[in-house]
């Protein structure tokens, strides 16, 4: 079932080890079909490189499993708890992407120092409070906190962002990691200046209306 999501879903998770987001068998993409509610995750412990998509672990929103040989990832109650709780999300992903990760190791959220960070995600990355790994703390976290932000840093631990689409959300997972370098870098040099947040708003209306075709 959902063979259209499970190859998306599978894709995506491999693209984390080709864009550098992860390491080993760390993080991982979820996508949610949503006629049949059910969600398509990377399965636990699988290493990215060996992924192929019939491996992808199906499960309802409950957490029962719908298919698959494999045990879903550890952090599928966080998922599920994201999208029982927010309707519009149909794709969650979880990086340990080096440079963001180092803000949320700091518990520090990034203001918005740059256009590329006004256009793409309209406003700073919030930071999370600290959350156990296992259950749903993270996800409630994550819907506390993350606002109109497609991503999030979660307290000492790493990335999360959320999408409407798998491709929209490994979008924003991207996008984070490159502003958090160049935020990293900015930083060794001096203290940048935050783009007023009418401006924010201008810049990020401007191209969620006219970018692209």
């Amino acid at each position: 079932m959902l063979e259209e999501l499970k190859l998306t879903v599978c894709k995506y998770n491999k693209a984390l080890i080709t864009h550098g987001l992860v390491t080993m068998t760390s993080g991982n993409v979820s996508g949610r079909d949503p006629e049949t509610g059910y969600v398509v995750i990377k399965p636990s412990g699988v290493s990215f490189e060996c992924l192929e998509p019939g491996d992808m672990s199906v499960v309802d929103l409950e957490g029962n499993i719908i298919e698959g040989q494999y045990k879903p990832s550890v952090d599928t109650p966080t998922h599920l708890y994201v999208y029982r709780h927010m309707s519009a999300v149909n794709s969650v992903i979880h990086t340990h992407s080096n440079y963001a990760t180092a803000f949320a190791a700091l518990g520090k959220p990034i203001p918005v120092y740059l256009t590329a960070m006004a256009d793409e995600f309209g406003g700073a990355i919030p930071v999370s409070a600290y959350a156990r790994i296992g259950g749903e703390e993270i996800g409630q976290e994550i819907v506390a906190r993350i606002g109109t932000s497609p991503a999030i840093l979660m307290k000492n631990h790493g990335v999360f962002t959320i999408g409407p689409s798998v491709q929209s959300a490994f979008k924003a997972a991207v996008m984070l990691e490159d502003i958090a370098k160049t935020v990293h870098l900015a930083l060794q040099i001096g203290e940048p200046d935050i783009i007023p947040d009418e401006e924010v708003a201008r810049a990020h209306r401007r191209y969620t209306e006219k970018y692209g075709q």
